[in-house]
């Protein structure tokens, strides 16, 4: 049988490894590891080998109050095995970053699989409040792999200089920096893309920003 689908075969990796098999879907190497990730619950499309799937709910009781009050964090499942493992959400895009004793802070939401040597928590964005949805994210710290995802191909702001963003179209950005909340002038301008115009992220210091071309996924419609 010959078609350009079968092009799309799965990459070769090291036991334990995380990689793309497409830029819309993870790998993770399990075979002969003898260890085990964490993904995002319902992140699984398929998987070859003796591979078992536990809740992990939100990663203990402290974890647990946090999400229950911020609405942030992400139910989780802990993976682990003897096979290969293929993740994905939504189709979206999928990058693979390699934590070497650093810390990086992401957007729940765009958290899709990290290897169990990163420790996290939930943190508080410094100047949220309940009244500008609250802003709280997950800051990963150690050495290891973390996959995240992003609707709409993404762009890395250099941070010199102080700088705004949509708080729904932030992926990822650097703990180096200063966070803070500001508000937009006039509650009518309409200068984001959607629910979010009101209030934006501001991030201050030296480092990096991951912006997304979108504030998310479009809500299902409520008249449909």
């Amino acid at each position: 049988m010959r078609s350009s689908l079968f092009h799309h075969t799965e990459p070769e990796g090291e036991p334990g490894s995380f990689m793309l098999a497409t830029k819309h879907m993870l790998k993770v190497d399990l075979t002969g590891s003898g260890g085990f990730f964490y993904a995002k619950q319902g992140s699984m499309v398929a998987y070859q080998g003796a591979v078992d799937f536990a809740y992990e709910g939100s990663g203990g009781m402290s974890k647990f109050l946090k999400k229950a009050f911020t609405g942030e964090g992400m139910s989780l499942m802990k993976v682990s095995g003897d096979g290969d493992v293929f993740l994905a959400q939504d189709a979206d895009e999928v990058f693979v970053l390699y934590l070497e004793n650093e810390s990086v802070t992401v957007s729940g939401s765009n958290i899709l699989a990290f290897e169990s040597t990163l420790a996290w928590d939930i943190q508080r964005v410094e100047g949220a409040s309940m009244l500008t949805g609250g802003l709280f994210n997950t800051t990963f710290s150690g050495t290891g792999a973390l996959a995240v995802t992003a609707y709409g191909a993404p762009i890395v702001l250099n941070v010199d200089e102080p700088t705004f963003v949509d708080m729904q179209s932030a992926v990822l950005w650097s703990t180096s920096l200063q966070s803070s909340v500001r508000k937009t002038a006039k509650m009518g301008a309409m200068i984001g893309r959607g629910s979010g115009e009101a209030y934006q992220l501001g991030l201050h210091g030296q480092g990096f920003v991951v912006v997304q071309a979108s504030e998310g996924h479009p809500l299902p419609n409520q008249n449909g």
